[in-house]
């Protein structure tokens, strides 16, 4: 029995989403790659095709979609050989932050060009000490009658140098309490005041431009706070719970394409006069490979159905963020061993998405904090 359960409206949605991606995003994957960044007009032509914030009201331009529309976008992405054009984090975790948390006339002014992709998005917490302890961030934000004036850096950004709008993460020093003093901020790029400073360059995710963001007695008006004083760290509480759901998404949505394309090379590649694919050591490790990929998937699907159910899942999706990730750079492992030596070779994709992987550890919260949330919410 299928856990999620696809209309023929997300059917027909899901061939719109591939065909669109192996016209406009597949055959640029390297060309990317080698730029470290991708056009800001794919943006705008996923926008204009509607996959962009799918869960975003009708109201503010968006299609009002379920849950299950961010899940296909995001499944396909993972199947186009770049990482670069994140729109799951644009669409469903940046943005979900404005349309729950932002006043009227902020959601009015910006959502609308979130959907069409005219405005890319980021979300700003990690600092140079701070990670994935959010209560030590040392980016300031202080009150001067309508203003608030930000001073402080920013670090591994995701969309840094092309974001036109940023949720940033600061705190009020005049209050002692590290989760109360802190608040969420929408900061428009060229702000004075706001630099992108540089884009960083990676192991993998080679075509994300993930940057360093400076912020220097930039100033912006009170009223691009989001929720009321203080609420800050608490939001983001709220919406970490589908953001690491996307990691687990993707982690899963990676270790299938692998999987898929280690049994097509395996197909075609020889040794000792036999197909990869009929030597006993191979087939055993892909057999091992699809059985953890379908625990991953059955996993997922049910934190998915749970979640558009609006059940907290705080304990498996940490669990699950976990799992999946370090699931996936197995599968990459494996699969690297079964291509040999043509695997270290950049002709052959699975040198890059072999890369690409090993982040998917530590974004979002690492894998030991995921286990230390685990563990506190089991009572132990």
């Amino acid at each position: 029995m299928e856990i999620l359960k696809y209309t023929e409206e997300h059917i027909r949605f899901r061939e719109r989403v591939r065909r669109f991606f192996q016209k406009e995003v597949s055959p640029y994957a390297d060309e990317w790659e080698r730029q470290g960044i991708v056009p800001k007009s794919v943006w705008k032509s996923m926008g204009e095709q509607g996959f962009l914030c799918m869960n975003v009201p009708r109201a503010y331009g968006g299609m009002g979609g379920d849950f299950l529309y961010s899940v296909i976008v995001t499944e396909e992405l993972a199947l186009t050989h770049q990482t670069g054009l994140v729109a799951p984090l644009h669409s469903d975790i940046v943005v979900p932050y404005i349309t729950s948390f932002a006043s009227e006339e902020l959601k009015q002014k910006y959502l609308p060009g979130c959907v069409s992709g005219d405005i890319i998005t980021a979300i700003a917490m990690t600092e140079p000490d701070a990670g994935s302890d959010l209560a030590s961030i040392r980016t300031t934000a202080v009150e001067e009658d309508d203003d608030v004036v930000i001073s402080g850096q920013k670090t591994f950004i995701s969309n840094g140098m092309n974001c036109d709008l940023l949720v940033l993460a600061a705190r009020d020093p005049s209050i002692d309490d590290a989760y109360r003093s802190m608040d969420l901020y929408l900061v428009e790029a060229g702000s004075k005041g706001f630099e992108k400073a540089k884009r960083l360059s990676k192991m993998g995710w080679h075509s994300q431009d993930t940057a360093e963001l400076y912020f220097h007695d930039c100033r912006i008006p009170k009223s691009n706070r989001l929720g009321i004083k203080g609420s800050g760290f608490f939001m983001l509480m709220d919406k970490l719970q589908q953001e690491r759901l996307m990691c687990c998404i993707i982690a899963v949505a990676i270790a299938e394409k692998l999987l898929d394309m280690t049994i097509h090379f395996c197909g075609e590649k020889t040794d000792f006069g036999k197909p990869l694919l009929k030597l006993p050591h191979s087939r055993f490790s892909i057999v091992e490979t699809a059985t953890e990929v379908k625990l991953g998937r059955t996993f997922l699907d049910k934190m998915i159905a749970d979640h558009m159910e609006g059940k907290s899942i705080v304990v498996d999706v940490s669990l699950g963020k976990a799992w999946t990730t370090e699931m996936a750079m197995r599968v990459a492992d494996r699969c690297m061993d079964l291509h040999g030596a043509y695997g270290c070779c950049e002709e052959y994709r699975i040198a890059r998405a072999w890369r690409d992987a090993r982040v998917l550890s530590i974004f979002a919260g690492t894998n030991e904090i995921m286990k230390g949330i685990a563990a506190k919410f089991m009572g132990l």
